[in-house]
Parts: C-alpha cells; structure tokens; sequence
C-alpha cells in the first residue's frame, strides 16, 4: 500500500505513517477522533490526482484534511488522511480586487488581508476566519454571521477547479469546459444531465429543494444546483461547493468579492429571556441590520470570565437574560448615521434590560466580535473535565426561532444536559446549541440517542433544516434520507456513485446508511495538565505558531500529549512510547514558547506554558545546575558570551563552526548554540551613568544586548541609541545598581529552570524597587521580549507596606508617548521593513511601533505573512531549522521589498530576521536617534 502511495508523490517525506504524525492528525474541531493509517501532504494538484488512483488501486479510502476547523466530523478518518492546508497557498487578485482566485490552504483571515489592499472582501465570513481555509470553506459551503444566502460560497462562486476520483482536472471557468467534461468524462457528463432532468420533471423535488434552500442549509448534497444550472460543467461545479471531499477535491475556485463597508456601528441589546428576544428579531432584521448574532444567559455568563470582555457584559448580573449583536453597515459616514438612528429608534421601543448604545468604535467592535467569534471555543473550553463538548447547527424559518429555542431548552431539561448553550446567527434563522457530557457509556450514549431523536422532529417540524452551515459530516448523515425524502435521497445516492464510484472519497460523511453512525468514534479527552485541557482542538492558535511547517502547532502538541496519555491509561505502553520518543523534538525541543498561539486561542491557553513545564521535567542535574550558577555569576556569563562572540567574529569561520559543532555533538543540540556568520560580535557591558538631576524612569537595559553587539558595529548600540533620545528632551534615566547582574528571567523560565529564575526574579525585582523609589517611577527595558520577561517577573509580587506596584513599560513605548512628541523632525530614510515581534503583539506594542516607524521612514513595508521568526532567546541557534521555516515566507516577502533599512525592537529577533533575509535589522529607537540627529 505504502509503496504505491509514495509513487504519487514528488518526495518520500511528503507521506507519513509516524504514530506521532498519524496521531497529530487524528484530531479536527469536531467531537469524532479517528486515527489515520497514513498521512499525505501533496504539493500540487497533480499530485492530488496521483493520490486518488493510487487509493483506487490499493483500495484505501481517502480524506481531504484544510484547516481542521470542521465541526461535524468531516475531517477525520481511518484511513489516508491528505493534508491540503500546507500547500496550495497561491491567491490571484483579479480585476481590481472584484474578483479573486485562491487555492485551498489559504485561510480566510489571509485572503481577507489581501484583498483589504482593494476595499474588498471574501463574501463568507466564518467565526473560525483565523484559521479554516478555502477549502474547508468551499467543501462546508461556508457562511457566517453577515452574509446568510446571498454571499455564501454557493452564491459567490464563479469557477472551481476540479481533479475528480479518475485523476481528470476539470477547470470550469474555461471556455470549454462543457466539451471538455463531455470529452472526458462523458459517463459522468450524462449523469449529470439524467439528474437534472430527473430532478426537475418532479414538481415535488423541486417544491422541497426550493423550500430547503431558501434558507441556509448544508445538510446534504447542493441539489439546488440542478434547478439553478443546465450546463453539466456548471452543475458540477456547484455540486462540489457543500459535498465535504466526498466528490472530488477543488484545487482552485474563483469568486466574486463583496465590499468591505469601512462605515459598521455595533450595539449589544440585552433581553430579559431568549423568548423575548426572539420575539423582537422579526422588526430588527426588517430594519436592514447587516447582523442579528444570538447569545444566551450561560455564552453571556461565559463571555464574563474571558480577557478583555466588554463592559456592558461584565456589568451585567446574569439570569435568564440574551443578547443579540446587532450590526448595520454602509458606504458612507451619512448613510450610517441614518442607518445607526433606525436602529436607536428601534431599540428604544424594545423590551430591552438595559439601554442600548450603537458605536462606531474600532476598539468597541473588536471586544464585542471576540466575544462572539470565540464564543463555541469559549464555551467548550468551559466544559466540565473529562467531557466532551458537541457543538449542533440548525436552521427553522425566522417566525418560528424563538419557539424552537424554547423548545430546546424544553428538551436539555428532559434530558439533562445542564449548561447547554444557544448562540448564532439569529437574522437567518440559525442557531448553534451546545451539549457537554461524555458520550462514552451506554447510558450518556442513549440519552444522546433519543435527545437527537427529538431534535430531529422539532427541526423539521418547523420546516428547517438540521444543518445549516457546519456540514452534514458524520454527525447528521442518518438523517439526510428524512429531511429529504425517498425520491432526494435516491437522486444523492447516484450522484454519489457517479463521482466516486469506489465509494473511496470521505466514506460515512454526508450519507450513511447506518443509523446509528453518529454515535460511534466519539472522542474522550483524557487530562493531561490543567494549561491546556479546556483544549477543544479547533486549531485557531496553528496559523500563527512558527514550528507549524516544521513539526508540530499547538493543537498538535495537546493532542499527542492526550494520546499519550490515553495509551497509558489503554496499557498500550508500546504506543506511548513511540509518542514519546518523537515528542521531546516534535513538541518540546521546537516550540518557541513565544506565546503567540494565546493571541489566537479562544479560550487563552498558552501552550509554551505546557511546554515550559515538560523542559523542567526533562532537566538533568548537571545542566540544572549549570543554570543555577548562571543566575549567581550572570554578569560574568554575559561579558564572557559577548567576549567568545567578539572572538569568533576575528576566528577564521571554518575552526568556529568545526569546534562549535564538535562541542554540540558531546553535549547534545538542545544545550550549546550553534553560531553562524552573520551574528555580530559581542556587545558592551551595561552602563550606569549618574543622572544629573532627578530621574523620571528607571532604565533596564537588556543583557541580551551585552551578549550581541548593534547590527553595525560602527554604531553605539540601543543603550547608548536610547539614552541619548532621552538627554535631547530632557529625560533623566536612572539604570538600577548591579544592572550587569540582573536578568528578566526569560532564559530560565523558556527552559524550565525554575530554580535560576525564581533567584533571578528575586535579585532583580529587588534592584528595581529599590530603583524605582518603590514603584513611584516607570521601569523601561530596550528588549520587547526581555519587557515581557519582566512583566511576567512582577505578577505574584506583592508591593511592601507603602509601595505601590512595579510598571514595566517598553522602550517604544515611552518614546511614542513622552519622546517623540518633543523631537524635532529627522531626515527620514526612504523605505523601512518593520519586523513586529511576537512580544511586542502580546503586549499591544505595535501601534506605539508603528508611530516611531513613521517617524523615521516615509513608507513602512510589514509583510503580509508576518510571523514569529522562531529565533525565541537562543531556540534559532538551537535549533536554527526553527527560524529557517518559520521564517520562510516573509523573508521572502522582505526581500521583495527592497527597504533601505530593516528594524525590529528586539535584539535576538533582529538576529533571526537577519539571518532570514540577509539584512541588517536594528533597533527601531537606533534608527530614530540617528534620523533626528541635530
């Protein structure tokens, strides 16, 4: 089998059977878990077409796998699993941004920022826009929350390329497509014209396909495409939008935009109960608002524990109270002041709880859509230990929601699923529930069992569909035949047999003709570390993590560390020791710990923390107390690295690199950094100049910068850079006693050397009190990372009698604020390619970097796939294949730019982007002090 799949493929590494792979896969956003037997990562479509005679000729089932944001199974399987999420990343920008053509592996969040550049957007809008991509989108039909029926994928597609079961590419936008398919394929042309005909000379097939699709509705096959469409190649296009990998795999589509409306105000209006806010939804949608998003007491009571949560809802003392988000949008600022006093108008004459207030606030905006768009991870992530959250999407005609919704909560009370949640997309009809148990005994499975039984019979007795836009998958295919019909049902089996006459493609997913389908393969979440269980898999944190095209992503990482865990618990000790054996580099070894999967995690888990802890287990003595040491001596460890720094910089390459490696290969390459030739000498010991009056901030200079000299060996470097922008305005900077000794305790606390930080932090929180007049004066540090360190340093300290808390603020910070407004204008460099590092966007920096950026550049070029670089303290000389792929694509990227000048805010960042893209990068703050230089 192995052999024949290879043979499809350019490259032997692009097909994997390691445990650790097969089980990094095995799990998607859904709550199905099924483990692969292979996993395949095709670079093009040709490749896709090898992969599908291959499976034909081994007789293996094959599944399409994007971004692994699917809710209901559809990305899962037993069998070979294919991985179009890596690759296939290419996007065309056409006609001014009016139309686009994209690959699969693109996520939605990406295409999005491209076509921003044109006052342009994709027309789905997905919650999980951060990280599906267009081919999930596509294969899901896709909506969301503001483009209903009119701007779904169905609606906004013009063309799809098809490789079908057989290996044929169809491109449906050519020409001649039609001759084409009929040239070709011409069993499957003729089928599509019999189904068409067969389905359109039924008036009741197309009474019940109409009724279906006028609302959303992903339940099934797109059969609405034999009424819509004569032309087979149109058919066929259309019919691939919604059939979940089941058909075929669509290398390529082709859309209409929609605009992106720049004038949005936003208001969240609170109800008593969810009966009378259904009641008032009616009015509001006829109002013309663009959104109408459900939220019930327990998403509310939820969205009051997360980070960042509006005001309106920490203030609200929760019962049985909903809310919608109500939304409306136009192309002008008058058009949407009209439109914001409908709405006011509206809203006065509600029964609302508290008043509603509609803002135009980008910042207001932002907090309520986190809310709303993290809300299923959110409210999973809730979920009792142990259990596991199964997430279901239905759709009734808009007069009869808030009679379904109480009925549903009719039937959580019967069945007893208590902190069952209601949420989504009210204005059309569809709502998502939420059921948390174990779904592992006898007992969980049949109360499941008959729950879904009465669902079934409430959903369509109100004319609805029972999926409307996660997708049939596993989790509804029993039931397509009863919401459909005999006759329906029959026209989508031999669609079926038509395309995938092996029945190879995506088997179990859409139909199934057992019924008891969606009761098997239900996953169990073993604990495994308090950080991480409330993990719900639904991959947000992978597009931003920088090892993702290396080894493993966050969600990876937990996963395999439950499978684990669960062959543990199974007494399948010789799985779990595979697990393991790949998992110290896999997980451990490569993580950058830069904590930028948080910033896209719903539910605020920091994988580098889990990470963390694992280094400290796997600490041995020698190199713990090597550590150890360090934190007493440190300032002879940093003078001493810059001095072997300075050393090598004179030492003929070659006998650096030959004793360097020797030296990594005695004691391991997780220990002793490897250098390379473009990182600079050794940088100068901290100074501590004497103020000349009163200081107004403590300045922590970073040690990493003693350790790495500036970029260009003739200029001062960022302390020498920083204080001289301060003693031109006036600013007087007082750096702490001892400076040379004192660390933020980053480098102990990334390896899990908890002894060396916890007396690192207490020396150094100690100097800075004592510097800071006992927290009366603002702490600066020249090191976005090394400020994060120290922010993280301070958080368990408890200020002594009298003192009040310790303020860490950045470097770049306090220049955008109290500096640079008292700078007279330099002479600005031609072009800058900024580098924001994964500190700085933890810590909401890059607005204060992008200020001192334009201060000193007439144009600033961040790439579009900017990143993490993965140089992450000393992980890039660790392990420098880390910075090399995470780095990949927007070194390229900058290297297309051509800027003049290159800088960042962090010093070992700017050795990984250096190293990426073979120019200089410096300290934001050098570049200004040199650019205002009187």
């Amino acid at each position: 089998m192995i052999p024949t799949l290879r043979r499809a493929l350019a490259n032997d590494d692009q097909l994997t059977q390691r445990p650790i792979d097969l089980h990094a896969y095995a799990n998607d956003a859904s709550h199905f878990l099924l483990t692969p037997q292979a996993v395949a990562i095709p670079s093009n479509a040709a490749e896709v077409g090898a992969l599908l005679k291959a499976s034909a000729e081994v007789n293996l089932p094959l599944t399409f796998r994007s971004g692994g944001t699917s809710l209901s199974g559809q990305g899962v399987t037993e069998s070979l699993l294919v991985d179009v999420r890596k690759n296939f990343k290419d996007i065309d920008v056409l006609d001014n941004g009016a139309r686009v053509r994209v690959q699969p592996g693109v996520t939605v969040r990406a295409l999005n920022a491209r076509l921003a550049l044109y006052g342009r957007k994709f027309g789905p809008d997905p919650a999980s826009e951060a990280a599906c991509t267009i081919g999930g989108v596509v294969a899901n039909n896709s909506s969301g929350m503001h483009c209903g029926t009119v701007d779904n994928v169905y609606r906004t597609l013009e063309s799809v390329v098809i490789v079908l079961t057989s290996g044929t590419v169809i491109d449906t936008g050519a020409p001649d497509a039609n001759e084409k398919l009929r040239a070709l394929e011409p069993a499957v042309f003729a089928g599509l014209e019999a189904l068409t005909k067969r389905v359109r000379s039924n008036a009741e097939s197309v009474a019940t396909i109409k009724h279906q699709f006028s609302m959303k509705n992903t339940m099934g096959y797109g059969l609405n495409s034999f009424l819509d469409y004569e032309d087979p190649a149109q058919v066929l296009a259309h019919l691939i939008i919604g059939s979940e990998g089941t058909l075929g795999f669509v290398a390529e589509a082709t859309f209409r935009t929609v605009p992106a409306y720049k004038h949005v105000t936003t208001s969240l209006m609170v109800f008593d109960d969810l009966f009378t806010a259904n009641e008032s939804l009616e009015a509001l949608v006829g109002s013309g608002a663009a959104t109408v998003e459900l939220m019930d007491s327990l998403s509310l009571k939820v969205g009051q524990t997360l980070q960042g949560a509006p005001q309106i809802i920490t203030d609200l003392n929760v019962h049985s109270h909903a809310a919608f988000l109500v939304e409306y949008t136009a192309s002008s600022a008058e058009e949407l002041a009209d439109r914001q006093a409908t709405g006011m108008s509206l809203a006065n004459s509600l029964k609302l709880s508290a008043p509603a207030q509609f803002s135009p606030d980008t910042k207001t905006r932002t907090q309520l859509w986190k809310l709303r768009k993290g809300l299923y991870a959110s409210v999973a992530g809730a979920r009792a230990q142990g259990t596991t959250a199964l997430l279901e999407d239905i759709v009734v005609p808009v007069p009869a929601l808030a009679r379904t919704c109480a009925e549903l909560s009719v039937l959580f009370d019967r069945y007893e699923y208590e902190n069952s949640v209601i949420f989504g997309h009210a204005k059309d009809g569809n709502v998502h529930f939420m059921l948390t148990d174990g779904f592992h005994t006898s007992e969980q499975l049949g109360r499941y069992s008959a729950f879904t039984e009465d669902m079934v019979e409430l959903v369509l007795g109100e004319g609805g569909s029972l999926k409307a836009e996660h997708g049939t998958g596993r989790v509804m295919a029993p039931y397509v035949r009863r919401q459909y019909g005999d006759e329906l049902y029959d026209v989508m089996r031999e669609l079926k047999m038509l395309l995938d006459p092996a029945g190879l493609l995506n088997p179990g997913v859409i139909l199934d003709e057992d019924p008891k389908a969606h009761l098997r393969h239900i996953k169990v979440t073993p604990a495994v570390d308090p950080e991480v269980d409330r993990c719900v898999a639904c991959g947000y944190c992978e597009p931003v993590c920088p090892s993702r095209n290396l080894t493993l992503t966050p969600r990876q990482r937990i996963v395999t560390l439950r499978a684990i865990e669960t062959a543990r618990l199974a007494g399948d000790t010789k799985l779990a020791a595979e697990l393991e054996k790949d998992y110290s580099y896999e997980s451990v070894d490569t993580c950058a710990v830069d904590g930028m999967c948080q910033t896209a995690c719903p539910v605020d888990i920091n994988t580098g923390t889990l990470v963390k802890k694992l280094r400290a287990k796997n600490v041995n003595t020698v190199e713990g107390s090597v550590w150890d040491a360090a934190a007493q001596h440190w300032s002879a460890v940093t003078r001493g690295a810059g001095k072997l720094l300075g050393v090598a910089d004179k030492v003929p390459l070659p006998l650096v690199l030959g004793a360097n490696k020797a030296g990594r290969a005695v004691l391991g390459a997780d220990v002793l950094p490897l250098y390379s030739p473009e990182l600079p000498a050794g940088g100068r010991q901290r100074a501590r100049p004497a103020p000349a009056q009163e200081p107004v901030a403590v300045y922590f200079p970073a040690c990493v910068n003693t350790m790495f000299g500036p970029a260009d060996p003739r200029q001062e470097g960022i302390q020498e850079s920083f204080g001289a922008l301060a003693r031109r305005t006036g600013v007087e900077l007082l750096v702490p006693e001892g400076i040379d000794s004192l660390c933020c305790g980053t480098p102990w606390s990334s390896k899990g050397m908890e002894k060396g930080r916890a007396s690192m932090g207490e020396l150094t929180i100690s100097a800075l009190r004592a510097a800071s007049r006992n927290g009366k004066l603002p702490i600066l540090c020249d090191a976005s990372s090394c400020t994060e360190g120290l922010r993280h340093a301070i958080e368990e300290e408890v200020p002594p009698a009298g003192g009040l808390p310790l303020r860490i603020m950045d470097v770049v910070e306090y220049t955008a604020e109290h500096i640079l407004p008292l700078l007279p204008a330099g002479k600005k460099v031609a072009s800058l390619a900024l580098h924001p590092t994964c500190s700085s966007t933890r810590m909401g920096l890059n607005p204060a970097l992008q200020t001192v950026a334009e201060a000193v550049a007439d144009t600033i070029q961040i790439p579009e796939n900017w990143g993490c670089c993965g140089f992450a303290g000393d992980r890039g000389m660790l392990h420098p294949e880390l910075t090399a792929s995470a780095t990949e694509v927007q070194a390229a990227e900058v290297r297309a730019f051509g800027a003049t000048t290159h800088a960042s805010c962090n010093r070992t960042c700017e050795l990984g982007m250096t190293r990426a893209t073979d120019h200089p990068y410096e300290h934001v703050l050098e570049l200004l002090e040199r650019t205002t230089r009187p």
